[in-house]
């Protein structure tokens, strides 16, 4: 075959390639002009396609696209099943969400054998969590279980870099300059005389020591997450509950973490179990951040090693002035204040905009922060330097 010929096929390959696509985007209505027919694998993949995005509001010209999935419990098994053997992981996830969106089937995850199915993830535990006390007992282990399967794939991926971070920042914060023999960091201190290098005698004459005073083997900083457990902070809730495990895990960390909506719950004699903290979460409800920023402020016993982070949308149900106050009181004892509008690997969240501005006018500004940030930003709070604000321009 000539070049010429080898071309031609190439191109008519990708033109039925790029037909079969648009295929399976435009569902196969009569007047979706491409003239494709789908068999076997493909066939399989649009009529999962089809279940969740084929039935609109209103209805469609021609053929209707698919008869949706229903309210059986089995057939959604069997829907989340071919779902995850069709497309990868991070598909499945967002068709996961569009189908509990669009389709209303979070009570059908009350079933065992659909969350054995599904594909977990942290939406879907968020899901999973808002459900609460409707979820009956031949349930729970598998929600358990997805849980624990979330949780514990959050733990490899943030753990190690959390523990690098705070461990180094709660180093460089605990650094004296005139520390006890033992205490002394001689490398750093050889660098930072070397200006006092003697030729003639081929040493350093230190002029100042480096080193860390006693409090590296003892509890440094206090750090408190205060968490808003309204319906919209689900991710958030799960990601702060992981971090918490990891912060309470640092012996040189004495870290508190306290829920809330309209009631204030304390959930730090869990810390050593992540899942255990999750379910005994309550999603949704109103919310006082104020009740719950007055609790945490009764709790600071060292004002100046306190680290208050208040990760919440702002949308504040309570006394608003009175919330401002405690954040200026908090910040006028030495406690440094970290205000987050979500933790979480989604967009820009919906917040209350006056009450940001507002605690950015008392030096706390509030910005939404990814889990892959948070290490960086508390260690900047630890060492009290400028937080690393992301640039939502």
């Amino acid at each position: 075959m000539t070049d010429t010929g080898e071309e031609a096929v190439m191109t008519t390959d990708a033109a039925r390639e790029r037909l079969r696509r648009w295929r399976l985007v435009l569902g196969g209505e009569e007047a979706e002009g491409t003239g494709c027919a789908l068999s076997g694998r493909d066939a399989a993949m649009d009529g999962a396609l089809s279940a969740l995005y084929g039935t609109a509001d209103k209805p469609r010209a021609g053929r209707e696209r698919a008869a949706g999935l229903g309210a059986s419990a089995p057939s959604v098994a069997r829907w989340l099943g071919d779902i995850r053997t069709y497309f990868p992981s991070s598909v499945v996830q967002v068709m996961q969400r569009d189908a509990i969106d669009r389709l209303g089937l979070a009570t059908l995850l009350l079933e065992p054998e659909m969350l054995e199915a599904a594909e977990p993830d942290v939406h879907l535990v968020g899901t999973l969590l808002s459900l609460g006390k409707a979820m009956p007992e031949t349930t729970k282990e598998s929600a358990r279980a997805v849980v624990r399967k979330v949780v514990e794939d959050l733990e490899k991926r943030l753990a190690t870099r959390t523990r690098a971070a705070l461990t180094g920042a709660l180093d460089r914060s605990a650094r004296v300059s005139r520390p006890r023999h033992h205490d002394i960091d001689w490398n750093r201190t050889i660098a930072a005389n070397l200006r006092h290098f003697l030729p003639a005698y081929g040493t350093v004459v230190p002029e100042r020591l480096i080193g860390y005073g006693r409090a590296s083997r003892s509890v440094k900083k206090e750090i408190v997450l205060c968490v808003d457990q309204s319906g919209s902070m689900a991710a958030s809730v799960v990601h702060a509950a992981v971090f918490g495990a990891v912060l309470a895990s640092m012996r040189s960390v004495d870290t508190r973490l306290v829920v809330f909506d309209t009631a204030v719950v304390d959930l730090t004699d869990q810390l050593d179990d992540p899942v255990d903290v999750l379910f005994g979460t309550r999603l949704g409800g109103g919310t006082d951040i104020n009740r719950a920023l007055a609790y945490c402020q009764s709790r600071i016993t060292r004002p100046a090693e306190t680290v208050v982070v208040l990760i919440s949308d702002l949308y504040e149900g309570g006394i608003r002035q009175e919330m401002l106050q405690r954040v200026a009181a908090m910040k006028a004892s030495g406690a440094q204040f970290v205000a987050l509008l979500a933790l979480s690997d989604e967009g820009a969240p919906a917040y209350d905009r006056e009450h940001a501005a507002a605690l950015a006018a008392l030096g706390a500004p509030a910005f939404a922060c990814t889990p892959d940030l948070f290490p960086e930003v508390m260690a900047a709070a630890i060492e009290k330097r400028p937080l690393p604000i992301p640039d939502v321009g």
